[in-house]
């Protein structure tokens, strides 16, 4: 798909639909999300750390970019280009468009910290400062602490004729060091900054996670760690003369292909794949912008990356490093916090499988509590009547409740099985470690179908009752990780309906098994049926329009790339179906183009948290239809995982996903920006008085879509 789009006058008539016009370059799109989030480290309405939080963000995404998507395209370029339809770029293109837009954005990175956030951070009593300001008994006593806790942790390594240039490992800072000796002339070294240690060192020895005085007391004052390794040089390289240090970063391709799947023992294959992280091929080499170019000639001569694959920066390298300041004690510089809601019949009822027997449940955090999901697995590890539970796991986190109950529900003589996804990306060490914890409890463990990743987000409880055995079903839109879950908007959704549970039970067959059922009535489950089973929503609903005039479809995820799910959407629109898309990041959809999208509104939100659910709406000619999981529509999860979908059958739960929280957020003219034929993004301008900030809303109403109406 192309990014050299044409305003809509340029497109031909009648419209060709394969016009690469018409698609957003996937890559190109990914970048634009991050100049959104930049948006918000720019926005003054922030409180101020939320701000330096979303300029970590942004960092911290280019850098998984880099590691996963920028590879790949050099991966094809090394291997030749393969074949593209007319029009397309090729990853040559795509790689030049990349450093088109990323020096621009790296450019407003550097602005943004040092021109605004720097200076608000003093005026809050929180100074940045410059090691060449430190002067006196604070710069002797940075020398003692360096002496003391930094220099055993460091190791100079020489770089000449009998000592090779080093391995530089992914993401890793280091200082290339030019010296002088009384008799050997110029020297370079190598000396990597320990990541042991904070980024941001207080002057008066505190630790970070320490209280820290109020902006009306003593004001903090933090030095980078680089700064402080580089003025005590010295120390490392005695008498050799200091002629210069300088920063730079190396990051590599960290993507892990599917071939462990044909590994006789797949966790050691993933554990020895994560291993080989550090060792991938240069992508990108950051270097500081005073480097002299003998210095920087022989880093990317040994690390042999080309010129346009070197970014000069000005500001501190790796800004992601800036989320440790989130640890500072000031809550006058951060969102206000809330206690999430608590639905009525939770609070009447405590037991989950109480409340499902009366009906549906539908929870939305971090609005109402993650630990609703916790504790329906904890009462079914403890409930005697409880015989079996199944579920999967993706990115389960650290010190998880979860594993816990889990284990106690096999320890206690409960059958209970787990796929476990070992190749859920930067989480693959962790997995590794709760599969092997959870195996020696007794927990059957499997790693899903070959060649596939299980992204569903499924748990499903199976009880003995008076009257015959009972499923309880459990389907989310984000991971069972509870500390994610305080920073990502998702949905959760709990059901006991016969006909449900029996298909979430053969998809677990299918996963841990031999089964070959593909073919589901309720769920949609990719890679078998949930893209067709939207397509044919789309093409039903045009049939209803055509109709009944009436035609609506309204969909909320994260990335929208699927070419047939968007080909099948510019129909929609031409067809006279309204179309409703807010799409969190990628979308390599064009909005509003006359004659091909005029009828499609789309819309990105980007907030104080993450927006993750998935939520597909069909008016379906009044007989509406809502679906709710893990899948987003692009290749990777329509062909290459396993996915799950479910409609959402209770009518009190599907007015309250219509009405108040799939409304709300079309809604919002505060924090959603809306796409323009061209694909650019411009926030919304609402009336006077009448702006709507649709996560703000969810605060002050959590819990409104859980009381009886």
């Amino acid at each position: 798909m192309s990014s050299k789009a044409s305003p809509e006058k340029d497109l031909p008539h009648p419209v060709d639909l394969d016009d690469p016009k018409l698609y957003i370059n996937r890559e190109l799109s990914a970048i634009r999300f991050n100049a959104r989030v930049m948006e918000e480290a720019e926005d003054t309405t922030n409180p101020l750390l939320e701000r330096v939080n979303f300029l970590a963000i942004v960092s911290g995404n280019l850098d998984e970019f880099f590691m996963v998507r920028v590879s790949g395209l050099l991966r094809q370029l090394n291997g030749g280009s393969p074949k593209l339809p007319p029009g397309e770029m090729t990853p040559a293109e795509q790689l030049s468009a990349i450093r088109s837009e990323v020096l621009p954005l790296l450019k407003r990175s550097e602005t943004c910290w040092t021109k605004t956030l720097v200076p608000s951070l003093k005026e809050a009593g929180i100074s940045i400062r410059n090691l060449s300001e430190v002067r006196g008994e604070e710069l002797q006593a940075l020398r003692d602490q360096f002496q003391r806790d930094i220099f055993p942790a460091l190791t100079p390594l020489a770089i000449d004729l009998s000592r090779p240039f080093p391995h530089i490992s992914n993401l890793s800072l280091n200082l290339a060091v030019t010296l002088e000796g009384p008799s050997n002339g110029p020297r370079l070294a190598r000396v990597k900054v320990p990541d042991v240690f904070p980024r941001l060192i207080p002057l008066d020895g505190k630790n970070l996670s320490e209280k820290v005085p109020k902006r009306d007391e003593s004001p903090l004052d933090l030095v980078w760690l680089e700064d402080v390794v580089s003025a005590n040089l010295d120390l490392l390289f005695p008498q050799m003369r200091i002629v210069g240090s300088y920063p730079f970063r190396v990051t590599r391709d960290s993507e892990l292909g599917m071939a462990q799947d044909e590994e006789p023992d797949h966790m050691l294959a993933i554990e020895e794949g994560v291993g080989q992280r550090r060792f991938g091929s240069p992508v990108r080499l950051e270097i500081c912008s005073k480097m002299p170019d003998d210095v920087s000639h022989v880093l990317k001569s040994n690390l042999g990356v080309r010129p346009e694959e070197v970014y000069s920066v000005r500001c501190p390298i790796g800004l992601s490093k800036l989320m440790e300041l989130q640890k500072l004690d000031r809550p006058d510089l951060k969102e206000a916090p809330f206690t999430p809601s608590v639905p009525e019949a939770l609070a009447k009822e405590r037991s989950l499988f109480a409340v499902l027997q009366k009906g549906d449940l539908l929870l939305y955090h971090p609005y109402e509590s993650f630990s609703h999901v916790i504790d329906f697995i904890k009462e079914a590890a403890r409930d005697p009547a409880v015989v079996a539970i199944k579920m999967t796991l993706y990115r389960i986190g650290a010190r998880s409740p979860i594993i816990d109950a889990l284990i106690e529900a096999s320890e206690s003589g409960k059958q209970v099985a787990v796929l476990v996804e070992l190749k859920a990306r930067f989480d693959e060490e962790t997995n590794v470690e709760w599969a092997r914890s959870l195996e020696e409890a007794g927990v059957h463990i499997a790693y899903g179908v070959p060649g596939l990743k299980t992204h569903a987000k499924l748990c499903l409880v199976v009880r003995r009752e008076w009257n015959g055995i009972k499923r309880y079903v459990h389907v989310g839109t984000g991971n069972y990780n509870h500390t994610t879950a305080r920073i990502y908007a998702d949905l959760d959704y709990f059901t006991s309906v016969p006909a449900v549970g029996e298909e979430v039970s053969e998809l677990f067959n299918l996963l841990t098994g031999y089964s070959k059922k593909t073919d589901f009535h309720h769920l949609l489950v990719s890679p078998f049926t949930i893209r067709d089973g939207i397509l044919s929503r789309i093409e039903r609903e045009v049939r209803c329009h055509q109709k009944g005039g009436d035609g609506h479809i309204a969909m909320k995820m994260n990335a929208l790339v699927d070419n047939r799910c968007i080909r099948a959407l510019y129909l929609a629109s031409q067809a006279g179906v309204r179309v409703d898309l807010q799409v969190r990041g990628i979308s390599c959809l064009r909005a509003g183009v006359p004659g091909v999208s005029e009828n499609i509104t789309q819309t990105s939100l980007v907030g104080r948290f993450l927006e993750h659910s998935r939520i597909y709406y069909f008016h379906n000619g009044g007989k509406e239809e809502i679906l709710i999981g893990s899948s987003d529509l692009m290749p990777r999860n329509l062909d290459k995982r396993i996915e799950a979908l479910i409609p959402i059958q209770d009518p009190r739960c599907q007015r309250a996903l219509r009405d108040l929280i799939l409304n709300t957020h079309l809604g919002d003219n505060v924090k959603a920006r809306i796409m323009g034929p061209d694909g650019s993004y411009q926030k919304r301008s609402p009336a006077q008085g009448k702006g709507l900030d649709a996560q703000r809303w969810f605060i002050e109403n959590r819990g409104i879509w859980n009381r009886p109406s």
